[in-house]
């Protein structure tokens, strides 16, 4: 070769058996074949392989592999798992799998502001439309089910976002199967080390892998997994491979590295979060915690049957309302002031002056969404430091 030409190709170097400790980015947009043949196997699918980027990747099919590991802990029957690039495109990564023009879905009031807004701003001008009950009342649920044949897929949320209001993921599992429909939860506060929503029968978990999973605020991605392997493969791959959707090498490598500390790092959100909502529960500036380890909590039995501990997020409600939240959050020093959550140090946000900063005042509160609501996501600091910040920001309001 020529210097030009050394410059550009890689040494052609033999195999070895050489084993790296930890895992390696593969940093490639394709993979090269030994020969045509091996190619030709491998687009055939009869022998297994990576050809291009955007179908698959080692490293991010590793990754993979461990998050299906964990949500399917303990099960007979393993999960399959695909990553995608947001928790918002397993989220609309799913749906392409699932629904059809004509289709409906059936999900709760409380969801998670983006996934309202996918439903109502981009399924249903594709002719797939949203119906909004409460999923605690499971005979409307049934009732819907019974009497709506279009009804596709039973989607919820648990705990839900902000108020961290549960609904039964057993009943409503066997609800979906009586009546031939499929149910679909995001997991993404709980993890599978805390909630194992396959062990009560729901078909698919979503996460958005940005939060807990990763636990360092330094990647985006989600994961979309289920017990049927042949669905994952014939529908979610393909949909996730076609629409372009696919999580990245980096930042499945990111999640890898959050994930050798997952246990340790959710039990010390779950032992700060009890801490700090007893601490809040009993200040005369707050009017109501929104913690499910709380026994003041309406769902603290229902998290008690299908989670191993109540999480790091809570929210509190402050008697002043809109500005008493400003106020507090103005003089905030240690915990961090950002629109996300599942960090390792402790997040804060408003919702009224921000994540739902365009949601009538009315729609609001009749999710729980006051004024004076103020959401937390504790971190895994020492408790003392969270505690000290809250209580000194509570003194000017």
């Amino acid at each position: 070769m020529k210097f030009g030409s050394l410059c550009v190709h890689e040494l052609k170097k033999k195999r070895t058996t050489t084993k790296p400790h930890q895992l390696p980015i593969y940093a490639t947009s394709s993979f090269e074949f030994e020969n045509i043949d091996e190619g030709i196997d491998i687009f055939t699918g009869k022998k297994s392989g990576h050809v291009y980027g955007r179908y698959g990747n080692p490293t991010i099919e590793f990754v993979a592999e461990k998050i299906a590991q964990l949500e399917s802990f303990g099960l007979p029957q393993d999960a399959s798992c695909v990553l995608v690039s947001s928790g918002m495109a397993a989220i609309s990564t799913l749906f392409m799998s699932i629904l059809e023009k004509g289709d409906k879905v059936l999900t709760q009031g409380n969801l998670y502001g983006g996934t309202t807004e996918l439903l109502l701003k981009v399924f249903e001008p594709l002719g797939i439309e949203t119906i909004f009950t409460n999923l605690k009342d499971l005979d409307k649920v049934e009732d819907l089910l019974k009497n709506d044949p279009s009804i596709k897929l039973l989607y919820f949320e648990t705990p839900a976002n902000p108020t961290m209001a549960c609904v039964d993921l057993e009943a409503l599992a066997d609800l979906a199967t009586q009546y031939g429909r499929k149910s679909a939860v995001d997991n993404t506060f709980c993890t599978p080390y805390l909630q194992q929503p396959f062990k009560f029968g729901v078909d698919y978990i979503i996460h958005s892998t940005t939060k807990y999973l990763n636990g360092h605020g330094n990647s985006i991605a989600g994961a979309i997994l289920s017990l049927d392997q042949d669905f994952m493969k014939d529908k979610v791959w393909q949909r996730m491979k076609l629409a372009g959707t696919n999580c990245n090498p980096f930042d499945a490598w990111l999640i890898n590295n959050g994930l050798k500390t997952l246990e340790l790092r959710m039990n010390r959100h779950c032992e700060n979060a009890m801490a700090v909502a007893t601490f809040l529960e009993q200040h005369d500036k707050v009017s109501k915690v929104n913690y499910n380890g709380l026994t003041s909590h309406a769902d603290h039995e229902l998290a008690k049957k299908q989670m191993k501990d109540f999480g790091g997020m809570m929210s509190f409600e402050l008697k002043d309302g809109m500005q008493a939240g400003l106020d507090f959050m103005n003089k905030i020093k240690f915990c961090v002031l950002a629109p996300t959550l599942g960090d390792v140090d402790t997040l804060i946000l408003h919702p009224a002056s921000s994540s739902h900063l365009n949601v009538a005042k009315e729609v609001r509160e009749r999710n729980g969404i006051t004024d004076g609501l103020v959401r937390l996501s504790i971190g895994i600091e020492n408790v003392e430091d969270i505690i000290e910040d809250l209580e000194q920001a509570l003194t000017y309001i």
